[in-house]
């Protein structure tokens, strides 16, 4: 991703856009910037390595904001939601009905109605989710379009969030799979492929290789029964990218690469069949920033606090997810001025009556005043719609797009 982070004397740009100008564009802090320059980068450049045919979908989870999922109608193949809502914010972005995949292990009964309804891809999870989308079908006289979002019978090490291979809530296990499929045939839905989501945040190449290709040797396994041929495979995605001090950036163009070597086995035994690769955060989340304005400067005991208008309610991965065992820093400046003398180290805290509220924890930044606006970098993903934002009633932050 082309990121456009520059220091110029006079502090932070980003987006070609100097920090004072976003935020007289916000017309209040806190605010999220996305970059969606960066954005259209960061696909283009994946495009140039992915094998020809492998279509890309964008997670909505990652970052919903409407006008962002806008944008990324335009150039990406499909979308994988995980709520009516989101699925909402997709087809009102454009996107084709059998380009959408709805995933989730507690669709209510309205949610399936809706992505019934629309057409979109059920991603069945469990029978009850069968049974379920097959009596809406009838209610509404259509045929449903399903994936069965498939539990693997294997584990991968060296992944930020494990999504599958031993007990879980999500999809439906492997050993299970023979009765449902039976169960599939038995009722009037389509089964149009199927959905394995081993894992998310994953920054060793070495370890998305192999998932990926267990999952195609599963997939092909499973559908060598099969009457009928599968319009798509999702092999999810879980592609990390670097927040900390010490992660290396993921070596998108070795998992690449091994793509080539396992996607012809792939189309030898689904001809037709189009792989799906799905991200969020690898697409976004280095596209995006937080800033909110230092309201106070502070010393108790010998530490220095630096108090924002900002806080976890806002940004709760920076904080720390209430509680983290390990905390540690996302990368942070002050975007109005230069790196330079004099420095201190301190701690950036929020407003909220908590001590969980903390954006960094032992910094050293240039010396902080009133007034000065902090930017936490890394934060297109996962950062406004994966937070408290109701707690202790403060102002919700603006988005836009840059």
């Amino acid at each position: 991703m082309n990121l456009t982070f520059i220091r110029r004397p006079s502090g932070l740009q980003f987006g070609g856009v100097d920090v004072r100008e976003l935020a007289d564009r916000a017309g209040r802090t806190p605010f999220f910037a996305y970059d969606r320059a960066a954005i259209d980068a960061r696909i283009r450049e994946l495009r140039s390595l992915l094998p020809s045919g492998m279509h890309l979908h964008y997670s909505i989870k990652a970052n919903p904001m409407p006008a962002l999922v806008h944008c990324l109608a335009a150039w990406v193949d499909g979308f994988d939601v995980a709520s009516a809502q989101e699925m909402a914010v997709a087809l009102n972005a454009g996107a084709a009905p059998a380009d959408i995949g709805f995933a989730g292990p507690g669709k209510s009964h309205d949610d399936l109605r809706r992505a019934v309804a629309s057409g979109v891809n059920v991603h069945v999870e469990s029978e009850t989710q069968l049974r379920l989308v097959t009596a809406l079908g009838w209610e509404l006289g259509v045929q449903p379009s399903v994936a069965i979002r498939v539990n693997p019978d294997f584990q991968v090490g060296q992944s930020g969030m494990r999504m599958g291979g031993g007990a879980a809530p999500f999809g439906v296990d492997v050993g299970q799979l023979p009765a449902l499929l039976r169960e599939l045939e038995a009722r009037e839905v389509a089964l149009a492929g199927f959905h394995i989501f081993w894992g998310s945040q994953c920054l060793h190449a070495a370890t998305v290789i192999e998932a990926q290709r267990q999952s195609v040797e599963l997939v092909l396994r499973l559908a060598s029964g099969l009457t009928d041929p599968l319009r798509f495979v999702n092999l999810g995605g879980g592609f990390g990218i670097p927040y900390f001090p010490g992660e290396t950036r993921l070596d998108v163009k070795a998992v690449c690469e091994a793509m080539h070597d396992w996607l012809p086995g792939m189309r030898a035994g689904l001809p037709g069949t189009t792989p799906i690769l799905e991200l969020g955060r690898y697409l976004v989340g280095e596209a995006g920033i937080y800033v909110c304005r230092v309201i106070d400067h502070k010393v108790s005991r010998g530490k220095t606090f630096v108090i924002t208008d900002g806080g976890l309610h806002h940004h709760l991965a920076a904080s720390g997810n209430f509680g983290q065992v390990l905390r540690r820093n996302f990368p942070v400046v002050i975007g109005n001025r230069p790196d330079g003398v004099p420095r201190e180290r301190c701690h950036v805290v929020g407003c909220l009556c908590t001590p969980l509220d903390r954006l960094a924890d032992d910094i050293e930044l240039p010396e902080a005043h009133i007034g000065d606006f902090i930017v936490v970098k890394q934060s297109g993903a996962y950062g406004r719609s994966a937070s408290p934002l109701h707690f202790l009633s403060h102002p919700e932050p603006v988005e836009m797009l840059v």
